[in-house]
């Protein structure tokens, strides 16, 4: 960690006149820290006072590596009382809802109601094979399980390795402004069948034709205003996925499929045992019973997890 943080950081530790930690065990503290972290030998340890810790038992020194013109910023040590432990630790935020770091609001949902103790956000790429192999697995399997329990979005997260998946995004999107069901009847089809667009030759114009082709007769199929929808599909205004893929960067998003169950993440086409474990877990918090534990079919096959989970740039 040190040799990352010091980018590059001698001799002798540099106990501030005044200070409390006593030149005896600064030096232990300094010889455990160059032994542990291959601090070069041109970088000095300057120590600052010690402070007072919210740990019992404990002060905060912190340390800075200093070399010529070149200074790490100040690294947080808690020193025992004692003088005889050198600790480090983590402090985080928990008092946040998780449910509520990843919204599902102003997306078509599907299952429970927006009281459903359980909420799945799914980020999404309609091209992504793994995404389609994960949607298997969600429906109509989950809703059999957890009936009213569980609410589901999806959010779009295109990725550029697809050539057609931002037009299926927006598509989509043009339908889900009117109708929810006409969203996800959509969006069942196009992963049942994202093999067959741009036909054998993979054509991106016969595929985006195709995309088009298909969510006008849906919209026809709901009896939505088809006026809007031709305009929609003509303008292929991508803002509204863009915004959501920033969203998905900033929860730290990079492939595809991934899902937030009440707001705790997780990547790739996994088994779905492993989907309702965690929706378990998060309805068992909340005081509420979850369904009788899942046990696999014999005979089942060979589980997501032992082929390549996900889908991103790259891969």
């Amino acid at each position: 960690m040190f040799a990352v943080t010091l980018a590059g950081v001698g001799c002798h530790a540099q106990v501030p006149a005044g200070g409390k930690l006593s030149p005896e065990v600064a030096r232990r503290i300094e010889v455990q820290i160059r032994s542990k972290s291959n601090i070069p030998p041109n970088y000095d340890l300057v120590f600052s006072p010690l402070t007072k810790s919210e740990i019992e038992g404990y002060d905060e020194v912190s340390i800075t590596f200093v070399s010529e013109a070149k200074s790490s910023k100040p690294v947080l040590f808690l020193v025992s009382k004692d003088g005889k432990t050198l600790a480090q630790f983590s402090k985080y935020d928990i008092s946040k809802d998780p449910k509520s770091l990843v919204s599902d609001a102003g997306r078509p949902a599907r299952g429970g109601p927006a009281t459903a103790p359980v909420v799945i956000v799914g980020f999404d790429d309609l091209e992504c094979p793994y995404c389609a192999r994960m949607h298997a697995a969600l429906f109509p399997g989950l809703m059999e399980r957890y009936k009213d329990q569980v609410r589901i979005v999806y959010k779009d997260f295109p990725l550029s390795i697809h050539p057609w998946a931002m037009r299926a995004a927006i598509d989509t999107n043009c339908v889900a402004a009117q109708s929810g069901p006409a969203y996800w009847n959509l969006v069942d089809y196009i992963h049942n069948h994202a093999g067959e667009l741009g036909g054998e030759q993979k054509s991106l114009a016969k595929a985006n034709e195709q995309l088009d082709t298909l969510t006008k007769d849906e919209a026809k199929r709901q009896k939505l205003n088809l006026d809007a929808v031709d305009a929609c599909i003509a303008k292929q205004d991508d803002s509204s996925i863009q915004a959501s893929t920033k969203v998905a960067e900033g929860l730290g998003v990079e492939s595809t499929p991934v899902l937030f169950i009440n707001g705790e993440k997780l990547e790739g086409a996994v088994p779905v045992e492993y989907i309702y474990k965690m929706i378990d877990s998060a309805l068992t918090a909340l005081g509420q019973k979850p369904p009788a534990p899942f046990v696999p079919a014999a005979g089942a096959p060979v589980p997501a997890a032992q082929v390549p989970q996900s889908n991103k740039p790259g891969n």
